[in-house]
Parts: C-alpha cells; structure tokens; sequence
C-alpha cells in the first residue's frame, strides 16, 4: 500500500515537473473576441468602386477600423499605428488586410477615401456605403456612431467607437483593438492569428 502511494506520488510529481518546463501557451495581448456571434459580415464599396464582402480577403488577417476622414486625431493616429504595424511584420504582412470603414458618408466621398486611405499605406481600402448600409454595418459591429454638431452644418465632427475588429484568415472574428497602444501588442497579436 505504502509503495502505491509512493509511486502515485512520484507520478504527481513527475508530471507537475514536465508541465513546468513546458513553455506556457502564447496569449493575446489584445480583447479576445473568438467565438462571439457579431460582425459576420459587410456589404460595402472600395475606394476603387469594387463592391466588398468579408468574403473577398479570405485568407488574409482582417483588421477593420471605423472612422471618418476629417477626424482630427483617433482616425489619423490609428491608420498610420496600423502602416507602423505593417512595417513591423516585414513580409507577413501581405497577410494582413486594412479595412477604414467611414461613419460619415455625407462628407466621405469615394474620392475623398482613394485620395486620403492609401496615403497610410498604399495596401489599405477605404470603405463606405451609402447612410442605410452604413447604419447597417455599424449596429452588425456595434460600432457607435453620431453627429457632434460644429460652428457651420459643414463642420461637424463624429463621436464613435475608437477600437478596431480583427478577423482570422477564415473570416471568424477574433480581436478587438484598443485604440492607442502602438504596434508591438497588435503586431503580436496578428503574428499570432497567421501562424
């Protein structure tokens, strides 16, 4: 009896000594959405007039970013954390898909977009849709979106959500961003997501 419990013993042991030198599973540094049921998918146009669906970057990592153009800082400072971001990942990052969705499709023209989204990078798309399809794709992100009234109808402002989605190459949602953390978290991250 007493040399079964010194060998279940020992056993316990042993194995409590193995899963100490195993290195422990990498986690994301970013919220971890996977296996949410929300943000399925989009129906939206290109900066290039192409209609897009999620569908379209299959096999790609999927970062989506909601923001309008004359934002004067989240937008700017996210997209060009996103082009810092693709500059870390070197080769994996033709990858990775950057997505700006415009909340103000009043004022975010498709030229306005082919003109101000390619200028972070040269591989990131501006979408947008008209004000039913925008509505549409921010309540399916439960984005949140709304006028901020300025000096003149024409300069107002838009109050919305500041993070970003991330989809894995199977087009499941999997990430949500924070706003304003530099690149090193999110280039973890999506590293992680194409492994």
């Amino acid at each position: 009896m007493i040399s079964n419990l010194f060998k279940a013993l020992t056993a316990a042991l042993l194995a409590v000594s193995l899963l100490a030198c195993q290195k422990p599973a990498e986690k994301f540094v970013n919220t971890d959405l996977t296996g949410l049921d929300y943000a399925k998918d989009f129906a939206l146009t290109d900066h290039n007039g192409k209609p897009r669906t999620l569908a379209d970057f299959r096999g790609k990592a999927v970062v989506i970013f909601f923001g309008y153009t004359q934002c004067p800082d989240v937008c700017p400072t996210t997209m060009v954390e996103m082009a810092n971001v693709m500059k870390s990942l070197g080769p994996l990052a033709q990858k990775v898909q950057v997505l700006f969705v415009t909340i103000d499709p009043e004022r975010d023209t498709q030229a306005l977009l082919a003109n101000y989204v390619p200028n972070f990078d040269p591989s990131f798309l501006g979408l947008y849709g008209d004000a039913a399809a925008t509505a549409k794709v921010a309540k399916e992100f439960k984005v949140f979106y709304q006028k901020a009234a300025g000096k003149t109808p024409d300069s107002y402002t838009m109050d919305h959500t500041a993070g970003s989605y991330v989809f894995d190459p199977e087009g499941r949602i999997r990430l949500f961003l924070r706003h304003g953390q530099g690149p090193e978290p999110i280039a973890h991250d999506l590293k992680m997501l194409l492994q």
